[in-house]
């Protein structure tokens, strides 16, 4: 902490993982916190960043969050192919981390044909990734430092209250869905496996992948139980390549060698199911939900399209700088814009939740262990959809 007594955070990345981290913390005043450094690539855009989330410095080099003492915790906010090295990095210079999703992946080897998303098998790829999972467990473990998962569903209201009702009532979940779909990615690189990891999947199914496996663990804990996933059977594909370019035209999903579709089941040692839901073919806003079948409950939580708000437009006429609803590509016509968008979908107390860990030293709701259990089952899930059967995580 610097003299002040606060938290200095150093910010890797300046997208959109950035904007949501940063507005969240300003809708938060509980814990002092100091914007001290961001890095980026660009010079214009580290620069715009810093002057939008009022950073006091401004750097296009990783080892200036690294080097400088005043920083306690560093947001890893980069494409997922940096992660793995960030997050090593950071932690051997003694910094805190907070990851965005995915924990690690697979990214490409030089001995690799390309595109790797097409060309190198998924069963490779599964086995690398457990090595890669188990030297970031070691690192995580040696480096006495939080490591802190920015998994925003599992701070969502809806899904907290859900996990409030099932502590409450012992419920038993027996059957979970999930999904987060929309129209694809402003990434200019969310359709090639070596800059993300994967497609769809990786990107949008994580979320609602990870709530279910966290909210299943809160279950055996009040329960006293032992739960895990048994095994995953998966189906992926691309699902827009036989479209015409004008067929195309609404959809900006590009996959060169990634899947624009997944579909997951997860079976649970305790022989409940649940099936996880991700597409880059959903049009009119984003589509995030989680649904549980109890044995004494039904909840249903949904982060968005939420009805607490309708509009009604006939032009765009001086909305421009209003933000209606995310992957929304027009105003026109009925929608339900995003209210509090930062709080409802859970970046509020995630970061409220990732700051109060660090200053009060206790450990985060979202951890290692959420981020390692669902990265592992998003690759047995591309291993189980090449080879056709289910896998044993």
């Amino acid at each position: 902490m610097n003299k002040k007594g606060e938290i200095c955070i150093g910010m890797a990345g300046a997208g959109r993982a950035t904007e949501l981290h940063m507005n969240a913390l300003k809708r938060f005043s509980g814990i002092p916190v100091c914007n001290k450094r961001i890095i980026a690539r660009r010079y214009e855009q580290v620069n715009e960043a810093k002057k939008r989330y009022d950073f006091q410095e401004a750097s296009l080099n990783f080892k200036d969050l690294l080097e400088d003492s005043e920083i306690d915790v560093i947001d890893i906010c980069t494409p997922p192919y940096a992660h793995e090295d960030m997050i090593l990095q950071a932690l051997e210079a003694g910094k805190h981390v907070i990851c965005e999703k995915p924990l690690s992946g697979y990214f490409g080897e030089p001995e690799d044909p390309k595109p790797i998303g097409s060309c190198v098998s998924k069963v490779k790829m599964y086995e690398v990734l457990l090595n890669k999972l188990e030297r970031l467990k070691s690192a995580v473990e040696k480096s006495n430092k939080k490591f802190m998962y920015a998994e925003n569903f599992i701070y969502a209201p809806a899904v907290n209250k859900a996990a409030e009702i099932i502590q409450k009532k012992h419920s038993k979940i027996l059957y979970a869905k999930g999904e987060e779909s929309l129209k694809g990615s402003s990434s200019p690189v969310a359709g090639r496996w070596d800059k993300t990891g994967g497609g769809t999947f990786i990107r949008t199914g994580a979320h609602p992948l990870s709530a279910i496996l966290w909210l299943k663990q809160l279950e055996a804990t009040v329960r006293g139980e032992e739960i895990y996933v048994k095994n995953v059977f998966a189906d992926m594909g691309q699902i827009t390549k036989g479209l015409s370019q004008y067929e195309h035209r609404h959809i900006a999903a590009e996959p060169l060698d990634v899947e624009d579709c997944g579909t997951v089941l997860l079976n649970f040692s305790d022989g409940s199911k649940a099936v996880v839901i991700a597409t880059d073919t959903l049009l009119g806003g984003s589509k995030n939900y989680v649904e549980l079948y109890c044995n004494d409950a039904a909840i249903y939580c949904n982060l968005t399209m939420s009805d607490l708000m309708s509009t009604y437009f006939l032009d765009e006429d001086h909305l421009e700088d209003v933000y209606i609803s995310e992957m929304l590509p027009s105003k026109l016509g009925w929608n339900h814009p995003f209210l509090e968008d930062e709080i409802i979908r859970g970046y509020t107390d995630e970061m409220r939740d990732f700051m109060e860990a660090i200053y009060y030293d206790r450990e985060p709701k979202s951890g290692f262990q959420v981020a390692y259990d669902t990265i592992k089952i998003i690759y047995a899930a591309y291993k189980s959809a090449e080879i056709g059967v289910a896998v044993e995580p």
